[in-house]
């Protein structure tokens, strides 16, 4: 398992004399664009979303937005009843995500880790307009992708949470797993130990930032 003290941050350390040097000789060359990042964990109920948000945040030691804190209360109501939510009621709260995660960019972080089910992919597409609306902002998500038998035996395993049984099939059903046409998702299979969920979801995003 990794140490979060003693990896190093993947977006770098801070420029060296000699790099600085280097900058003000090709002072004339066109600036790099500067590219951050918006990182979408993602999948039903008991994937493990919030403990890979976490884990992944502190690798890249940006700021984690825990989706479900933003969920309104009425929201939480009806979940915590069997409830499923309607595309209604997600959808304030899908642009509220986008724009808590755009605001941490423009506070001047270079990425953000954001939990958020977006089990369909009209719910994805809303976190995509950041994307489109500055286009040095990049918007990733990693897909945590379990049978059904895996997320009730670890919903069944929280204690305290409002999400039932009934919801995590509900929201089986409604999942629209992303299919190859959406290239900005990173597919994590999440039915082994949590160290090796955990090392192949750092190694996507390892892969994506290289790319990007």
């Amino acid at each position: 398992m990794l140490s979060y003290d003693e990896r190093p941050a993947i977006y770098g350390a801070a420029p060296s004399s000699r790099s600085a040097m280097q900058h003000i000789t090709n002072v004339n060359s066109p600036l790099p664009r500067h590219r951050r990042h918006i990182w979408i964990i993602t999948g039903p109920a008991g994937c493990g979303k919030s403990t890979i948000a976490d884990y992944l945040s502190r690798c890249l030691q940006v700021p984690y937005i825990e989706g479900d804190e933003y969920h309104p209360t009425q929201n939480v109501k009806k979940m915590a009843e069997g409830i499923p939510l309607t595309d209604a009621d997600r959808w304030d709260w899908l642009v509220l995500l986008r724009q808590k995660a755009v605001e941490k960019l423009a506070a001047g972080y270079d990425g953000v880790v954001l939990t958020c089910s977006a089990l369909k992919r009209k719910y994805r597409d809303v976190i995509r307009i950041a994307a489109y609306n500055d286009h040095d902002v990049i918007v990733r998500f990693v897909y945590l992708r379990a049978n059904e038998k895996v997320l009730l035996e670890r919903v069944r395993a929280r204690k305290g949470h409002y999400m039932k049984d009934s919801m995590v099939k509900s929201q089986i059903n409604s999942l629209e797993e992303p299919d190859e046409s959406e290239i900005d998702v990173l597919s994590v299979d999440v039915s082994g130990s949590l160290s090796s969920v955990q090392g192949a979801a750092l190694a996507k995003v390892e892969e994506s930032l290289g790319e990007d």
